[in-house]
């Protein structure tokens, strides 16, 4: 079988789907991999690692013609002509882009889009979208760090005593808790808000203060723990509560995203007018609408004297790890589903995993959801 690796041409990414290391690991296993000239220099990986690893380093066409399982970050272009029965994998971002999947459909492609991985134990090892998140959270935290006019750790000198910034972050998944962990590295002294209070142990083991807001009722949790969607009445306490902790704040990071939908808005303009100059916004949800009010999607802005960030793919400003990590996952996924035998990757449409990140097979949209955009 031939696992394929192409260049990403989606515009600042600097990622690729598959790492040397991981290309000789395939290599094993019995597949042949051919990597697109030049596809890994943006994330540190020259040609010469990955022919060192026992890849073949072609033309892009080559690449995409001999394919017959395609692995990416984001996804082909719109120009790219593959074969009838490929395999494809990456963020296809399906919900948004519809156009595409209906592209992928047409010509025969069977799609899997990593977004929709389900988050079981099995499936822990393939999900990409954690280990990019974990990531998010960490650069989220340097770019605070690089736009406050404040340093983060306490400094007791001759000049006086220095003290440490107050660092807030809204959302306590997997992203912020990293930014957690991360901002308590830099010396920060650092809060954390989730709508689930069972996540309050996980913030106070990184050494962060849990800010509880009452809700009233059962609070915004369900009875698994997971988040819901608030009442209006939950919706104003809690914006009341976040107030505060915002105006208090040297930093805040919001990390609050939705797949598949517009990201909640958390932080309105009455929030950000409260804050002190100087203070820094880090807004991870940017690329889905944003959980900042205002925020402009790619870009840093200022506004009443507070920096709001907004910029998108934060994996992307450390591409060597994220590329490693997501690689890791993609090795995960076909290791999991390969016949050593035949060496080959057997698609099991009926497979907890499979099936819910399979989108397109047989010349149609299997997903009913994404059917149905």
């Amino acid at each position: 079988m031939t696992i394929s690796i192409p260049k990403e041409t989606t515009a600042g990414e600097t990622r690729v789907a598959l790492v040397p290391e991981h290309a000789a690991r395939l290599g094993k296993l019995g597949a042949r991999v051919l990597v697109e000239c030049g596809a890994g220099l943006a994330s540190g990986h020259g040609d010469d690692a990955y022919t060192a690893a026992g890849a073949t380093v072609d033309s892009r066409s080559a690449v995409l013609a001999a394919g017959d399982f395609i692995l990416t970050v984001r996804g082909l272009g719109a120009q790219d002509e593959v074969r009838r029965g490929t395999l494809l994998a990456g963020f296809l971002d399906p919900f948004a882009a519809v156009e595409n999947i209906r592209r992928l459909a047409a010509v025969g492609v069977t799609a899997l889009s990593l977004e929709m991985l389900p988050r079981s134990t099995r499936a822990q090892k393939m999900d990409a979208l954690s280990s990019q998140a974990s990531l998010a959270g960490y650069v989220a935290v340097i770019l605070a760090a690089e736009h406050s006019r404040r340093i983060f750790p306490m400094m007791m000198t001759p000049a006086g005593t220095l003290l440490p910034s107050h660092v807030f972050i809204i959302g306590a998944g997997v992203a912020g808790l990293q930014a957690i962990a991360t901002a308590k590295r830099l010396g920060a002294k650092v809060e954390a808000y989730d709508t689930r209070a069972v996540v309050e142990e996980q913030v106070r083991s990184l050494g962060a203060r849990f800010v509880t807001i009452d809700l009233g009722g059962d609070g915004g949790q369900t009875k698994e723990g997971y988040a819901k969607a608030l009442t209006p009445e939950q919706t104003g306490r809690q914006r009341e509560g976040m107030k505060k902790a915002c105006a208090a704040a040297d930093v805040v990071i919001t990390t609050a995203q939705v797949f598949g939908r517009r990201a909640p808005v958390l932080v309105t303009a009455e929030m950000l007018a409260a804050m002190k100059p100087g203070s820094v916004v880090v807004d991870l949800a940017a690329s889905g609408g944003g959980n900042v009010e205002g925020v402009e999607p790619g870009a840093i802005i200022q506004r009443g004297g507070v920096t709001i960030i907004g910029l998108t793919n934060l994996p992307g400003r450390v591409p060597f790890h994220a590329s490693q990590m997501f690689s890791s996952n993609l090795c995960a996924l076909l290791e999991e589903f390969w016949d050593k035998e035949s060496r080959r990757f057997v698609l099991k449409p009926d497979d907890d995993i499979l099936k819910s990140c399979l989108v397109t097979h047989d010349g149609r949209i299997v997903n009913e959801k994404i059917a149905a955009t």
